[in-house]
Formats: C-alpha cells, structure tokens, sequence
C-alpha cells in the first residue's frame, strides 16, 4: 500500500473514531447504579421490631448522657432538649477531669449518640427519658461488686481519663451484645437497616475503648494494687455473673482458649470460639444494667426501671 494512502487513511480513521468517542462520551456516560436499597415490596417495619428498638432506646439514653457530661459537662437537656420528651435528668453525672484526647473521643461518641436516639425516634418513634443513675457512687457500687468488697476509696469514674475509660468498659458492650441478640428477630428493611447502623458504631466505640484499655492493660490503677487488665477481667466477670446465661464478657486479656483461635493471650475485641460478637437478650441486658442480677428489680443505672414495652411489662411482673 502506497505510505501516504496508508497514512491519509490511519489519519481518517482516528478522526472517525474521535468523533464517535467525543459524541457518545468516553467512556460512556451512564448513571451510577445505587439501589435497591432494601428487597422489592418488603415491610419497611414489623410491630416485635418496635419493641425492640424502643428497648435499645434505654442503653443509647444512658451512653448519650453518660458520654455528654463526661466530655462537655452538659447533656441532652441542653444538646438535643427535643428527645428527652419530658423524662428527668440523670442522676450524678458531671465533667470528667480528661485530657485532651480522651475529651475529643468521649464528646465525639456523645454526638453518636444522639444521632442514634434521633434515628431510633424517627423510624419507630420513642418514649421519655428514663431516670438514670449515672453518680460516681453508683460506679463505685459497680466496682466493689466486680472486686468483692468495697475498694478505698470508693472508685470515681470522673477524677482523670484512666478511670473514665474504665467505667466506659462498663456501658457501651451491653448495648452492642443486645443489638446482636435482637438482629434475628428483627424483619422489617427499615429496621434491620437501623439495627446494623447502630451495631456498627457500637462496635467501633467499644473497640476504641477497649484499645486505649489494652495499651495500658499493665499499669496499675492509681491508688489501688490491681492493673487495667484486672479491672476489665473483673467488671466482665461481674456482667457474665449478673447475665446468667454464661461467658459471654472478656476482659482486654485472656487465656489462650478464650482467644482467637486459640492463639492469643491480647483480646482487643471480644468475641466467641469462632470470633463472633456474642448475642445478649434484653432480660440478660436489664439483669445487668439494674445491678441485682434479676430483670424484675430495677436499681443501678435505672433506679425505676427501663421505659418501653419489654421493660416495663417485666417491671410490672415484679410490682404485681
């Protein structure tokens, strides 16, 4: 072929091919896929999923409370004063004395959740803040139960950022065992997308947590003889106890067969045999957050009970 015949028409051909790519676009131009969000003509909410979300509502009012004070010395009365619906305020809380990065993760996990109080709200509605009891006195309860006598001095879980985070060991778990627990009875996609939202963050506040326990799991807690990790051994031995319903609470260090695979002493997540969240009912839940290992009789952190269906039908069964 003839070199400028050759060159006339390659020449002709990428003018072609430039013009088709630059009228339909290159590559392409489509509109992303994004969807479907949930299956086709599915229930967006089931009338069991309200229930159990409205009992979730308890633990979420607790951590929004107890993380607010610690890190701002305020909480939802004045951050969000249109979700407490007219409940009390909490009993004891205040501002923690904490440094600088602490505060930052603690007002950080506040904000959570009241986005977590709203969503909950917004998908099944809600009901009034219960009263909670969030004083220095009854996390140092708290701790003389898990050490089996009274620790001197009683236990402060505002006085430095150590200590706070150790009494956060104490809240945020429960909560992320019970969304675990409630997933397979939930059957609504509206609800089901809430549920696993709220585990996610859950789980991701619980293991920064547990993290910032691990790196110190050896120092001493300051004035007492026992270290981080004996603290987080023995406040998930006390949860384990007061739930009944076996091991399912580990502190930051382990013995081998409780490790993952069998094969580590460190334990920054908890989990079972196959490194699965463990699952709790909301009965297991009450027994540990009221502190009397019974979920008839209200104390600890809720001096009156929990507030929603399930809770207060088993208060009821106790009054009676």
């Amino acid at each position: 072929m003839d070199t400028s015949f050759s060159n006339f028409f390659l020449s002709a051909l990428f003018m072609l091919m430039f013009s088709v790519m630059n009228s339909v676009g290159f590559p392409p131009t489509l509109e992303p896929i994004c969807g479907p969000t949930h299956p086709k003509d599915a229930i967006p909410v089931y009338p069991f999923d309200v229930h159990l979300l409205h009992f979730s509502l308890n633990l979420e009012y607790l951590e929004a409370e107890y993380f607010l004070y610690g890190a701002l010395g305020y909480g939802l009365d004045k951050v969000a004063p249109e979700l407490v619906m007219g409940g009390p305020p909490p009993i004891g809380a205040q501002k923690a004395n904490l440094d600088e990065l602490v505060n930052r993760i603690i007002e950080e996990f506040g904000y959570q959740e009241v986005g977590h109080i709203r969503a909950i709200k917004t998908t099944v509605g809600g009901f009034p803040r219960p009263l909670m009891n969030l004083s220095a006195c009854n996390f140092a309860t708290i701790m003389n139960d898990a050490f089996g006598y009274p620790l001197d001095p009683p236990f402060d879980p505002y006085a430095n950022s150590l200590n706070f985070m150790l009494a956060s060991y104490v809240i945020p778990y429960v909560g992320l065992t019970g969304y675990v627990g409630a997933n397979p009875f939930i059957e609504g996609w509206k609800t089901k997308r809430l549920l696993a939202g709220l585990l996610g963050v859950e789980a991701g506040q619980d293991a920064v947590i547990r993290t910032y326990l691990y790196e110190k799991a050896d120092y001493t807690v300051y004035p007492y003889e026992y270290t981080v990790a004996e603290f987080t051994e023995r406040i998930s031995e006390l949860r384990n106890e007061l739930g009944m319903c076996g091991i399912k609470d580990e502190g930051i260090c382990v013995p081998p067969y409780l490790g993952a695979e069998n094969r580590t002493t460190s334990n920054v997540l908890s989990a079972d045999y196959n490194s699965l969240s463990y699952a709790r009912t909301p009965r297991e839940i009450l027994r540990i957050v009221y502190g009397t290992g019974n979920e008839h009789v209200p104390g600890g952190f809720f001096p009156n009970g929990g507030n929603g269906k399930i809770a207060r039908e088993l208060l009821h069964y106790y009054k009676s």
